[in-house]
């Protein structure tokens, strides 16, 4: 399965549009389950950002839900049938995965935004949320602490008090309550939701460096487990890489010559990670450390 420029490719459960652009728009794809999360989709989920992470074409990546929700949760039957059984994590991927992505990642959160579906959403760099859009923890309302690094993730965007209120409670609230604590960061009308992120996500395709954006999602989220010492380690030693390479005479001449910029694609091989010395993003979880 090759996704393209301007191409369309679907396995049922995620569909995935490149438009002309570079940007590709990855929709889950359960309208009948709401978009409930299963291992099915994640499977597939994770396969396609696989495909996209080596799509020389695609510079940007936009997540979405099919029909009037995000993605709630586990699917509802799922919750059910896996009630008191515990869980089996053997060979499923980490549910970091998103953050390992070489390509900026922009949620467009349409609908309900719940439990895994709320994980999935803060793997993604930037969030647009729809008016009126629903979200909640879910956890502890279901008899489960928080799961998938959670704890982890969710203090970082809204500190300690607000991330054990919305953990304690997962009480519901709503887009705009979401954009004060600072869990997304628009807030735009219904109808217009997936638009205004394919906007954004085009913005950064046509004018930013691919391997500059690259390098810089390695560098805030591998930033966030290192003191400043070494954070300015990390910046001077991509900053000797970058200070050299073609994408910079390229974009001070487009600057210069006030027209686009025309950046390389993002190389197959290129790895953030070695090249600032640091553990891929989410390495602060072991690969098998999926909690359930």
């Amino acid at each position: 399965m090759v996704n393209s420029k301007g191409s369309a490719v679907s396995d049922d459960l995620v569909l995935c549009v490149t438009d002309s652009d570079g940007v590709a728009t990855v929709t889950f794809n359960r309208p009948d389950r709401r978009n409930g999360w299963s291992p099915e989709l994640e499977a597939a989920y994770f396969s396609q950002l696989d495909l996209l992470d080596h799509d020389p074409d695609v510079r940007a990546v936009v997540l979405t839900g099919a029909g009037t929700t995000f993605c709630p949760g586990l699917d509802t039957s799922r919750l059910n049938s896996s009630a008191g059984k515990g869980l089996d994590l053997s060979g499923r991927p980490p549910q970091y995965r998103p953050r390992t992505l070489r390509k900026p990642l922009v949620a467009a959160v349409n609908g309900g935004c719940a439990g895994i579906g709320l994980v999935q959403a803060l793997m993604c760099d930037v969030r647009f949320a729809a008016r009126g859009a629903k979200f909640s923890t879910a956890f502890a309302r279901r008899g489960l602490a928080a799961e998938y690094g959670l704890s982890w993730v969710l203090p970082r965007y809204v500190g300690v008090e607000n991330a054990l209120d919305l953990l304690l409670s997962a009480r519901t609230f709503d887009a705009d309550e979401a954009h004060r604590l600072g869990l997304v960061s628009r807030v735009v009308e219904r109808d217009d939701v997936l638009a205004q992120a394919q906007a954004y996500a085009g913005e950064l395709a046509r004018n930013c460096a691919p391997t500059a954006m690259a390098a810089i999602r390695h560098q805030v989220y591998g930033d966030l487990e290192v003191g400043l010492d070494e954070a300015l380690r990390r910046s001077f030693r991509v900053m000797e890489v970058t200070n050299g390479a073609g994408d910079f005479a390229e974009g001070v001449g487009s600057f210069l010559e006030r027209r686009p910029p025309r950046f390389a694609p993002l190389a197959d091989d290129f790895d953030p990670g070695a090249l600032l010395g640091a553990p891929v993003p989410g390495g602060h979880l072991a690969a098998d450390d999926v909690l359930g």
